[in-house]
């Protein structure tokens, strides 16, 4: 995916009242992000590890629990945001450029390598 310095800069992040996160980029894009799709793609190492163990394989577990919701949210610096999970994870620490690269909107999706 070809993306300029603006691509990883958030404009605004707002949040739905049905809990989803918003970030609107200066490049004028767009984001939707469901929490359990947050947690799901938690860029912690862990997690990293556990979904490439599972790769082309069906998790047992199912991800994350449908009621998962997020218990706090702090800036990390001007480059990410950490979440607090209400399953108790609180590790990951999602850069805006890994939010960017990981934007689950039916054009980046298109974009985005095949495994």
């Amino acid at each position: 995916m070809d993306f300029t310095p603006e691509s990883f800069q958030p404009a605004g992040v707002s949040r739905s009242p049905a809990g989803e996160y918003r970030i609107t980029w200066a490049d004028g894009h767009a984001s939707t992000y469901t929490l359990r799709y947050l947690r799901r793609e938690c860029p912690c190492a862990g997690c990293r590890e556990e979904r490439t163990r599972h790769r082309g394989m069906v998790m047992l577990t199912g991800g994350p629990p449908a009621d998962v919701h997020v218990v706090d949210v702090q800036p990390q610096g001007n480059y990410a945001i950490k979440f607090k999970w209400s399953d108790g994870h609180d590790t990951g620490i999602y850069s805006f450029q890994f939010l960017r690269e990981a934007c689950p909107c039916p054009a980046c999706q298109a974009l985005r390598p095949k495994d």
